[in-house]
């Protein structure tokens, strides 16, 4: 085992003296140490009550004769931090969280590891970790929110961020503004639309990663806690078998996620994390391949913010099993790709049945014959573009409009709420990619006032950041290349007319070359907007929006 190098042998008299000191027994140091992972703080929601989660690993791990010892990852709350200088401090985090979760699991030779994560950068952060560090490994997530209810109906956080909008725009009163604010989150949980954090829960159990349900069981439902107990027992039997992460996310696993991810319609930012992931296992991800898999792969799932089902439907219609059972119909998914149930994903969904066709659609009735998400290719964006094609109302699948250009995206959002954006018009928010953010900010509070403003059928928004889960519309995020490095975006200017053509993938700046060419001449790169800290080296570090944002030496630094 690999804790004998800190627990066996004389050499080793004064490590186990420390674990003397932590309390343990001679039997609890001779067992498997396991490493429990634990995003609990008191400031997520999604993360609150992670401590239960995590105790009940703790027994499971226990009752099959390992050594539970936690120790913690950070977690940023993207709807706290959303709108202001936090916001560049959330995708940041994932590969904080990375880097943090391989110096403590290596620096204290677990030989196995449960990762309790919940949120939005968690979820990924500890996917790569377990890629790096590559010893048996378990996911278990605190759950989605159970929906919120307004006046009769289910409501989720994007409905509160557009009821804003809705407010600016005098179509909500004050008074209806706050039974949204005290009743659109009504429990713990990560928020309940198929946004960020549930989105990479659900594709935790497609990658093999953890058991059925980890993505769908609300957060308050006392199958979570069983679920917990049940992966802490099963990590014992990872690491009696010996597999391994990288046994498990194999190429064809990616694959698999992504194809699922278009089945459900998850948040872009999937197309941000799922490159990452497969950075880590030396899989070459380029983000095209969601064009091919797109092609062939029907939406299935019209989950908030797409439409008004919530994770709890989805978890009573079969959950992700289900979903994944009416893709392999069509022979869609890699079916022999091992996973923590010791089983292969094509065992683990026999008997999954879809139980509610109009949350899980049949494969013979899909919303669409296409995915989800569609990357986008022009002269605006020649390294790609995202959109969440499932939640574009169909009049804004080809639009064409003159440029608002905004250099940030507070000043798009006064515009918006100031009325100086028309039907018609195509927002540009750019300087907020990776490296110009820095932090590649989400677009929620620009495209929720989009929609409370009532234009959501007739505005369209770009940028080199990205969008929220909760995002909806002709939301156009991961421009690529970015502005900061003279991408294409950083030439547009205010009155040029942008051509959007989703279902022909395209994004074009009506401008010839020539001219292009004279402005491109003309421009120049912007100061660092932050030049001290950990945004400074980031910024230095990261690669852009199409390659998953992942963090490189620099060249010249090499």
């Amino acid at each position: 085992m690999r804790s004998d190098t800190v627990t066996k042998g004389k050499q080793q008299a004064p490590h186990r003296s420390l674990f003397n000191a932590l309390g343990l027994t001679k039997e609890e140091m001779d067992r498997p140490l396991v490493g429990i992972v634990s995003s609990y703080n008191e400031i997520v929601p999604g993360h609150m009550n992670l401590d239960k989660i995590v105790n009940a690993v703790k027994q499971g791990v226990a009752m099959a004769g390992g050594t539970p010892i936690v120790f913690p990852a950070i977690a940023v709350c993207d709807g706290i931090a959303m709108g202001h200088i936090g916001m560049k401090y959330s995708l940041v985090t994932r590969d904080l969280i990375a880097d943090s979760t391989e110096s403590m699991a290596l620096a204290h030779q677990f030989d196995a590891l449960v990762m309790v994560p919940n949120c939005d950068k968690n979820v990924p952060g500890l996917l790569m970790a377990a890629a790096r560090i590559n010893v048996p490994t378990i996911f278990v997530s605190g759950g989605p929110m159970l929906a919120g209810r307004v006046q009769g109906k289910k409501t989720s956080l994007s409905s509160m961020f557009e009821a804003v909008g809705a407010n600016a725009a005098g179509g909500l009163s004050d008074e209806g503004l706050l039974e949204f604010e005290n009743k659109t989150c009504p429990t713990c949980g990560s928020c309940s639309g198929m946004y960020t954090a549930n989105s990479m829960n659900c594709l935790t159990e497609v990658l093999g990663m953890g058991l059925g349900g980890n993505g769908t069981i609300p957060a308050v439902y006392s199958e979570r806690i069983r679920l917990a107990k049940r992966a802490g027992m099963k990590v014992m039997e990872l690491l009696e078998k010996g597999i391994r992460p990288r046994d498990i996310m194999t190429e064809k696993a990616v694959l698999n996620a992504l194809t699922v991810d278009m089945a459900l319609g998850c948040s872009t930012n999937s197309m941000l994390h799922l490159p990452a992931i497969a950075h880590e296992i030396g899989m070459d991800f380029e983000i095209d391949f969601a064009n091919g898999i797109s092609e062939k792969t029907p939406n299935l799932c019209h989950l908030a913010p797409a439409g008004p089902t919530y994770m709890e439907d989805l978890n009573e219609a079969g959950g992700v099993y289900a979903v994944m059972k009416e893709l392999d119909k069509l022979g869609l998914l890699h079916t022999d790709c091992m996973t923590v149930t010791g089983k292969t994903v094509g065992e683990n969904i026999r008997h999954a049945v879809n139980l509610n066709p109009e949350v899980i659609r049949p494969i013979e009735n899909p919303y669409s014959k296409t995915g989800g998400l569609a990357v986008l290719k022009g002269n605006l964006a020649p390294d790609g573009s995202v959109v969440k094609r499932s939640a574009v109302v169909e009049e804004m699948l080809v639009h064409e409009g003159p440029a608002r250009v905004f250099e940030c995206e507070e000043d798009a959002i006064e515009a918006i709420k100031g009325g100086k954006i028309v039907a018609g018009d195509v927002v540009v928010i750019r300087y907020e990619g990776p490296k110009g953010g820095p932090g590649m900010r989400e677009m929620l509070n620009p495209t929720s006032a989009i929609a409370g403003m009532g234009l959501g059928s007739s505005v369209a928004l770009i940028t080199d950041g990205r969008f929220s889960g909760a995002s909806r519309g002709a939301s156009i995020g991961h421009v690529s290349p970015e502005a900061a490095v003279g991408g294409p975006i950083a030439l547009v200017e205010e009155g040029d007319i942008i051509k959007i053509n989703i279902p022909e993938l395209s994004l074009e700046l009506d401008v010839s070359d020539e001219i292009l060419e004279e402005r491109r001449k003309s421009w120049k790169p912007r100061e660092p907007k932050v030049t001290t800290g950990y945004l400074a080296r980031y910024a230095a570090m990261v690669t852009s929006g199409n390659r998953g944002a992942v963090l490189e030496i620099p060249k010249n630094n090499a």
